[in-house]
């Protein structure tokens, strides 16, 4: 046996030493790939060019969406920690019978009792009216109302005088006037003063100063408000409070907000009702969230139609360039470089619009945040999203342009040059 297999061995065909190993296709290293790949995406500049807009209006559009809603967010954060989110206020409700109730006339002074109560103080409306002048019909008020205010009340709301002073021990017990924002604009009064007066509950009042727009208080901006004591003697104001504003310490004014209404009005707490100024604010930036995501949406739609323009670049591409691809297969290239070639067309399309959609979405949000004077923020992770959105689109808008140029048979192509 061993001797018929050494017979074997040597009767076949002995291979030379020098015989070259079967030939192996040239592989593609990334530097290739990508020189292969912009070479394709020069040949046709015009058209690359409205390809990549379409994807980079839909980055843009996402971008630009985010980065607004993010600037208005920061705002918003600043302003409410400039304001302070502890502004408690304490109004009156309704009786059992559906009857307007009212505030205890101490209530200022319980809650102030309350602990981790940093300040607290009030306004009470009065039935007066105020005019420019004693020529101005009754009916013509313009909106406007008219407050009886504590000497303290800037410290609890934040209020701040633009002109003149506010009221304090030595004036208000005097027809002195201080006027919000808006009813020194319908009034007609641009400065305060001792000369500067306004008909008000049947009398003329001096004006001794003007307010500054209060965010956290709107209500302040289109109301006179004159000393407690004058309002009691001049404008039969009945004393008891019907706007209770407390100033909570911020970590405790969850507790606070809990015993409010029961120590402004122990007898029938059910007829107070507490809130905080500052969740108007929230509720208003949710409501602007919920445009952004409409917005968003909007956005993503403008992408998908960008995907679409590259798609249909790609399989074009494919189209003019069977000669191309033909000549490649013969001289050797295979259907995997083909495959990576036109893939990486579509990819670097994408990218040239992903980052041009960045770039424009970044300028449109320093723009418009500029304009409304916000804080310019567009997050990270929102510039990282438009860049791998557009690769992912590419991707998928190339992949069947690439599958069918690598399908294509050299013979086939080659004949139709």
């Amino acid at each position: 046996m061993s001797v018929t297999r050494d017979l074997e061995r040597s009767a076949r065909p002995a291979r030379p030493a020098d015989a070259a190993a079967p030939p192996r296709p040239a592989r593609m290293n990334p530097a290739d790939v990508l020189r292969v790949g912009g070479a394709g995406l020069r040949s046709r500049p015009m058209r690359v060019f409205l390809s990549a807009l379409g994807i980079a209006i839909g980055i843009a559009a996402m971008v630009g969406v985010v980065g607004i809603s993010t600037s208005s967010t920061e705002d918003l954060n600043r302003r409410l920690a400039a304001l302070g989110t502890n502004l408690l206020t304490v109004t009156p409700g309704t009786s059992f019978t559906n009857d307007p109730a009212h505030l205890p006339a101490d209530s200022v002074k319980m809650i102030g009792n309350i602990d981790n109560v940093e300040s607290v103080s009030a306004i009470g409306r009065t039935s007066a009216k105020v005019y420019r002048s004693d020529r101005i019909p009754v009916q013509e008020t313009g909106g406007l109302t008219v407050g009886a205010a504590r000497t303290d009340l800037p410290k609890s709301v934040g209020a701040e005088v633009v002109d003149g002073r506010w009221l304090n021990a030595a004036n208000a017990r005097y027809p002195a006037v201080v006027l919000g924002p808006k009813a020194a604009e319908q009034l007609g009064v641009h400065a305060a003063g001792p000369d500067v007066k306004v008909w008000l509950g049947g009398r003329w009042f001096t004006v001794v100063g003007l307010l500054a727009p209060n965010e956290l208080v709107p209500a302040l901006d289109s109301t006179a408000l004159v000393g407690w004591s004058a309002a009691r003697q001049d404008l039969d104001f009945d004393g008891y409070p019907t706007t209770i504003y407390t100033r909570a310490k911020e970590s405790a004014v969850d507790d606070v907000q809990a015993v409010l209404g029961a120590t402004a009005n122990p007898e029938t707490p059910s007829e107070v009702e507490v809130s905080r100024p500052s969740d108007a604010l929230a509720a208003k930036e949710a409501t602007d969230d919920a445009l952004s995501g409409l917005l968003l949406g909007l956005g993503g739609v403008a992408l998908l139609v960008g995907g679409v323009g590259v798609a249909n670049t790609m399989v074009i591409s494919v189209l003019e360039r069977r000669s191309e691809i033909g000549l490649r297969r013969s001289l050797g290239a295979t259907r995997g470089q083909i495959r990576t070639q036109f893939l990486a067309e579509a990819l670097l399309l994408s990218a040239l619009g992903g980052l041009g959609g960045v770039l424009l979405g970044i300028a449109v949000t320093g723009g418009y945040a500029s304009y409304q004077g916000w804080p310019s923020v567009v997050p990270v992770w929102a510039m990282a999203g438009g860049i791998g959105a557009t690769l992912a689109i590419g991707g998928l808008a190339g992949f069947y342009p690439a599958v069918r140029a690598a399908r294509l048979p050299p013979t086939e192509a080659l004949a139709t040059t």
